[in-house]
């Protein structure tokens, strides 16, 4: 896999950048942390004709057109398709329900703009945020505007990493996964702190 992007990025430059990026938000297990601080490193060798920015700007566009794309998947999906395959009787063995569904959707709507923001900013997450935001319909307008800053606060920091590490660029990578489980554990504690709120309310209605 990393032999097959930087021969991209290598052979392409910044419409490597842009596919390369494009294919990882449609499909998370090409790892963004792999390619922006590549084409960072890239960037800083004197044969290259790369920029920082001009990476950057290829990296937003590619990622913006990438959960686009997912968006309208969410649409095509919607909430009420679901509900509608929930209500099947293997669905319904399985443990899934359409009350579950309703809370998550409920959250979304809330909280879609800085879901939407902070998701970009999460690894796996990134990707996937853009289905539900897809799903309740979240304003297009506003569901692009949160992308792109998202992605271009994801896309500056790594390749800007990329750039400052040069050849030890990979280490990147393991920054990431450090910084990945800090935030799993972080929202572990959000889950948490919101399921307790959720049912001290529930108590105290009853």
């Amino acid at each position: 896999m990393e032999i097959f992007i930087t021969n991209i990025m290598n052979q392409f430059g910044y419409f490597g950048m842009f596919f390369l990026i494009l294919i990882e938000n449609i499909f998370p297990p090409i790892p963004s942390e792999i390619i922006l601080p590549f084409g960072g490193f890239a960037a800083t060798l004197e044969s290259s004709h790369l920029t920082i920015l001009g990476l950057i700007i290829s990296a937003t566009i590619g990622s913006v057109l990438g959960a686009l794309i997912l968006y309208y998947i969410g649409v095509l999906l919607n909430v009420e398709k679901l509900n509608i395959w929930l209500e099947k009787k293997y669905v319904k063995r399985l443990g899934f329900k359409k009350s579950e569904v309703d809370k998550t959707v409920k959250f979304f709507e809330k909280w879609e703009s800085f879901a939407v923001f902070f998701g970009r900013c999460v690894p796996i997450v990134r990707s996937l945020i853009s289905i539900p935001a897809g799903m309740v319909k979240m304003n297009l307008f506003k569901f692009t505007i949160y992308t792109t800053l998202g992605s271009l606060v994801w896309n500056t920091l790594l390749i800007y990493a990329g750039s400052v590490l040069g050849e030890n660029w990979e280490n990147v990578v393991k920054i990431v996964d450090e910084y990945k489980n800090i935030v799993l554990i972080i929202l572990s504690v959000v889950v948490i702190f919101l399921m307790a709120k959720y049912l001290k309310k529930k108590n105290r209605n009853k």
